[in-house]
């Protein structure tokens, strides 16, 4: 008789964006329903966000401390951290090399002949990020301020450092784990609270998304939204569930249903940090990935993993480039494929990091910064996407690497290859 979570998440998306739609453009003249109805879901839907971003910061530094507690030994901290950074960016520079290449081959954009009125705009004070200074930036110099800005990598290192310390107290650390495991199942139990008022969460999203979209200005770059949203849906319903199947045996259809509520989720919030304990829930209660593996790698995969953020960048600006007249040079792409990677990666889990990244890209080569103008008022649209993009690419390597640590339980989960179950009943 209950109706599943993902089937409520999905009702509330769809019936929101419909009702949105149609205060807009069936009542336009209806002012009541805009100010009402519309204002009133938009400030519940900007609740329900800040209350899933409220969960954000302790869940991501008291969740990495337990999963570093809970190491057998250093080694495999190092192994596990090592094979985590390395999926993360192999699975970008992945993600970058196939927009690059798509977009190029397809020119969104071309023919747009969109003139440059006035003087070219300037954003003020863009720059590229520094690898070295993002790297010197991860050990922070103020804990209390880490915390307060949400600064995720300086989080994370925090929470290493930490557990790394209650580690080497050996026995004398025990009043320490427990204490970070009792607040971990808190903070779980919240989660758990606050993911019951997602559906009415999603459909106050959904209602303000709808009043709000310019359906004409979606209509002038319909090709580009069109390629953006259909290579990141590729992304997430045949490369990832692919990937995930070669490495560890869990069936394409089964890795999308197991992650349903998680794609539902990110399309609402558009938000990679407000996704992290759907991610946490999905990898640990649905696919079988053990707490440590799951609890260091989500935080650092909303920091870092952003293949969604790399699509969405990469065909954004050659469409930038191609509407205003001034294509991208095939002798470019490597320089601007390693600059998305660091754009990516300063992005940041919010909703509209995006856009901010692409001005800057925009800046960097020199392209007319009213494009920008274009990209944002679409941006809500390939935003969602994007993040779903981001999240179950989380799940899809931290599935693959508690694989191959020998952390991922797959007894529950009816999804194992044939031989899988023959090993397991030998084995017993």
């Amino acid at each position: 008789m209950g109706q599943s979570l993902s089937g409520k998440i999905f009702i509330g998306l769809f019936a929101g964006l419909l009702l949105g739609t149609l205060i807009q453009y069936a009542f336009p003249t209806i002012g009541f329903l805009d100010t009402y109805i519309v204002g009133t879901a938009e400030a519940a839907g900007g609740m329900f966000v800040s209350l899933i971003k409220l969960m954000v910061v302790p869940l991501v530094f008291i969740s990495i401390v337990c999963g570093v507690c809970e190491l057998k030994d250093i080694k495999s901290f190092g192994r596990l951290g090592g094979k985590t950074f390395g999926f993360y960016i192999v699975n970008t520079l992945l993600a970058i090399t196939v927009a690059l290449t798509v977009g190029m081959l397809v020119q969104p954009g071309a023919g747009a002949n969109l003139a440059v009125t006035g003087d070219v705009m300037k954003l003020a004070t863009t720059e590229t990020p520094d690898l070295a200074q993002l790297i010197i930036n991860i050990v922070p110099s103020n804990p209390v301020q880490a915390f307060a800005s949400g600064d995720m990598l300086q989080i994370i290192f925090m929470a290493i450092i930490t557990g790394l310390a209650i580690q080497a107290l050996e026995s004398r650390g025990g009043p320490a784990v427990r204490t970070f495991k009792v607040a971990n199942e808190v903070m779980m139990k919240l989660v758990t609270l606050i993911m019951k008022l997602a559906p009415y969460g999603v459909f106050a999203l959904m209602i303000q998304l709808g009043g709000t979209l310019d359906v004409a200005t979606l209509g002038s770059v319909a090709g580009y939204v069109g390629l953006v949203v259909a290579m990141l849906i590729f992304w997430i319903f045949a490369v990832y569930p692919l990937v995930v199947w070669a490495f560890t045996g869990i069936k394409p259809s089964e890795f999308r249903r197991h992650t349903r509520e998680q794609v539902l989720f990110a399309l609402s919030t558009a938000s990679s940090n407000a996704t992290i304990p759907v991610t946490m829930r999905t990898l640990t209660e649905k696919i079988g990935v053990s707490r440590s593996v799951a609890g260091f790698g989500v935080p650092l995969g909303a920091t870092m993993n952003m293949s969604g953020v790399s699509i969405y960048i990469a065909l954004a600006t050659i469409f930038a480039a191609n509407a205003y007249g001034m294509p991208i040079a095939t002798a470019d792409l490597f320089s601007i494929g390693i600059t998305v990677l660091l754009l990516s990666i300063g992005a940041g889990g919010v909703p509209g990091g995006g856009v901010v990244m692409i001005g800057v890209l925009l800046h960097q080569l020199g392209l007319p910064i009213e494009a920008l103008a274009i990209i944002a008022a679409v941006d809500r649209i390939n935003d969602m996407f994007c993040t779903a993009a981001n999240v179950v690419g989380d799940t899809a390597v931290n599935t693959i690497v508690a694989k191959t640590e020998g952390a991922l339980n797959t007894g529950d989960v009816a999804s194992l290859t044939p031989q899988e179950p023959a090993q397991s009943e030998k084995a017993a």
